[in-house]
């Protein structure tokens, strides 16, 4: 991280606090804010867990119930039970015993509490481990989705980015955290209100036993624990797979070809499908072991109870003397300790409720690439198309800098026209408006005649076969590669062919281990292939080869390639584009030569539009930057002449 970067992310966390009052009349008024954006917090987690799946509220509530009115019962229970034997034992000591069966009912209402006691505090453990999977996975999943809504423009803001990031890591397991944090409040605080108005009514053998009992337990406990750490370690593939397809979704430099070729649905349902797989054999390693627990708690329970009626009986010889003492002193250590875990439930559910802000104030981000009030329906398809710049400018959101600059100009239907210029003229961020990844500062985009904004955005992307300058890789198989360029329909095998050659991939494609159906990257499989960043750029030019598209528009499409592989592609190129608007940027001016008209840009502006004699003769800056490359291969005679043609 640069230097700037930790002090700008203090900064934006400062964003997230309420500013502290200047005076006492503002303390009112800043409790107020505090407590509305703590509950608001707290509401919208609550939400989060409804839409993950109902039944998870349920059940915690019911358990924090039973367990905030639990304690109490079992106080009550003990109190009468401590009664009875009081008077048993007097009764003892007199020479008239009670019945033992009358002590029964009590004892049995005492060993439901106990058992009922362990049972839901296991119950509670095994839920929580569950739906912690589940709500995490439903956070990425809208997280994802709400990705594939957001402009381009959101991806440029570094604020907005640090606070997807954070999201990302803070709001899987924090929102069942607080939840549970919360019951946990709710029945803490039942328990400490019942206590309150109690107290306000005003062996040997043993501990090696419960020693014995506990061993159950941390057999169970080791033995899933590496059950669950193995399952993770073996099945790391699947987790590597989740976070690659969410990565690819919310990835700033993916996300233009993503859009376009509209893979986002095709990520997020093989997301959805490999937590699927994933988390069937996670859930049925914590059912297992919550069952497990259950079941040793259950008799560890019923082994305590075993004492409690020794002890029972011991009272009912006479042998032991009784009083209210425990349960008093009982009532108080429970009100303290109660106490204790509220302020330490509350600070906890506080702390994560702000780092929910994240993800909140992610959510709540607007697209502003929406359709116009005049919306077309349908796009004329599978003809050439026409372009029109009308007093076009656009700067980056943030900036202040003009990228481009009051540009008129008209790309007629089914021209080849050539974006020229040095780096940074302009020619790439062209490109993302033409296909409305952005939207212009000032000035309008037409589309036959139209504005762009008129359209709809899904519709619009159709049409464009695109390669942009930092193309996608995907770590699938080569066939898949090349058949993203339409992902809506079924991948024709034929067609797919038909693209590696028009793209002069089928060469390197039949020499792969398994040809086209070759994993590409090591990302998951042992015999995944890396390409070379030329064959790479081969495969993204098949995939706008395989678009149904009517505008070609290609970002520096043979940057990676040799001058013959190069030249081919170009060839291609004279066939694919009959009958289309095509658009190429090129740093080798050479293949410039072959466009109808030719753009070049300077500093953001149109400094000459023409074809290349044209141009040539004017010997202005197109002339002096193919001269210039030109000088770097030809004798100097060679370039003499060229200099000196007409």
């Amino acid at each position: 991280m640069g230097p700037g970067g930790p002090r700008r992310l203090r900064m934006d966390n400062n964003k997230l606090k309420e500013p502290l009052p200047k005076n006492i009349k503002e303390v009112p008024g800043y409790l107020k804010r505090v407590v509305f954006k703590f509950f608001k917090r707290l509401f919208y987690i609550f939400g989060l867990v409804w839409n993950t799946a109902p039944w998870i509220l349920i059940c915690l509530t019911l358990i924090a119930l039973l367990t905030g009115i639990l304690p109490v019962v079992t106080a009550w229970v003990a109190s009468e039970l401590i009664n009875i034997l009081a008077d048993a034992y007097n009764a003892a000591v007199s020479g008239s015993p009670i019945e033992f069966s009358k002590i029964i009912s009590l004892l049995i209402a005492q060993f439901l509490c106990i058992i009922s006691n362990s049972f839901l505090s296991h119950l509670n453990s095994l839920i929580v481990r569950i739906s912690g999977e589940m709500v995490a996975n439903h956070v990425k999943v809208i997280m994802m989705e709400k990705s594939n809504l957001l402009d381009l423009q959101s991806f440029d803001k570094p604020e907005f980015y640090e606070r997807l990031e954070n999201a990302q890591r803070e709001a899987g397991m924090r929102p069942v955290q607080i939840i549970n944090a919360t019951f946990n409040t709710v029945s803490t605080a039942i328990s400490v209100v019942s206590f309150i108005g109690i107290l306000i009514s005003a062996s040997p053998l043993a501990v090696p036993l419960i020693l014995v009992l506990a061993l159950p337990a941390g057999i169970v406990a080791y033995k899933y624990r590496k059950k669950t750490f193995n399952y993770i370690r073996w099945n790391s593939k699947d987790r590597r797979e989740m976070a690659y397809y969410s990565g690819l979704i919310t990835n700033k430099d993916l996300i233009k070809e993503i859009r376009i070729f509209g893979l986002s649905d095709l990520f997020v349902n093989r997301y959805k499908e490999t937590f699927k797989r994933y988390f069937k054999g996670l859930k049925k390693i914590y059912v297992k072991e919550g069952f497990l627990n259950m079941l040793v708690s259950m008799l560890s329970a019923l082994s305590h109870c075993a004492l409690f009626l020794y002890v029972a009986w011991q009272v009912w010889l006479g042998k032991i003397k009784v009083g209210n003492y425990s349960l008093y002193t009982g009532a108080l250590n429970s009100i303290t300790s109660g106490i204790n875990s509220l302020i330490s439930l509350t600070s906890t559910i506080y702390e994560g409720t702000l780092f929910i802000d994240n993800l909140i104030v992610f959510m709540e981000e607007k697209p502003t690439i929406l359709t116009g009030d005049k919306k077309i329906s349908k796009i004329k398809r599978h003809v050439p198309h026409e372009i029109e710049f009308r007093n076009l400018s656009f700067k980056y959101p943030g900036t202040e800098r003009y990228i481009i600059k009051n540009l008129n100009v008209t790309i007629k239907a089914g021209d080849t026209v050539a974006l020229v210029g040095v780096n940074g003229a302009g020619k790439t961020t062209l490109i993302k408006l033409i296909t409305r990844l952005y939207d212009p500062t000032e000035g309008e985009i037409l589309l036959d005649g139209i504005n762009l904004k008129e359209y709809d955005p899904e519709e619009l992307y159709d049409i464009y076969g695109i390669i942009f300058q930092d193309f996608g890789k995907y770590a699938v198989t080569v066939s898949e590669n090349i058949a993203f360029g339409e992902v809506n329909n079924d991948a024709d095998k034929e067609k797919i062919k038909l693209a590696a050659e028009q793209s002069n991939a089928t060469e390197f494609i039949s020499r792969l281990p398994k040809g086209y159906d070759t994993p590409l990257m090591r990302y998951f499989e042992e015999d995944g292939i890396e390409l070379s960043i030329g064959q790479w750029q081969k495969l993204s030019v098949a995939r706008a080869f395989y678009s149904d598209s009517d505008i070609l528009i290609l970002d520096e499409p043979t940057a990676s390639l040799d001058a013959i592989a190069e030249q081919e592609i170009y060839d291609q190129f004279d066939s694919l584009r009959k009958d289309k608007t095509t658009i190429f940027v090129s740093h080798r001016l050479s293949s410039a030569t072959t466009a109808d008209v030719i753009f070049v840009l300077d500093n953001g502006e149109l400094v000459e539009c023409g074809p290349h004699s044209e141009l040539m003769k004017n010997k202005g800056v197109y002339y002096k930057l193919f001269t210039t490359q030109a000088g770097r291969y030809l004798t100097e005679n060679e370039e003499r002449n060229l200099k000196e043609e007409p």
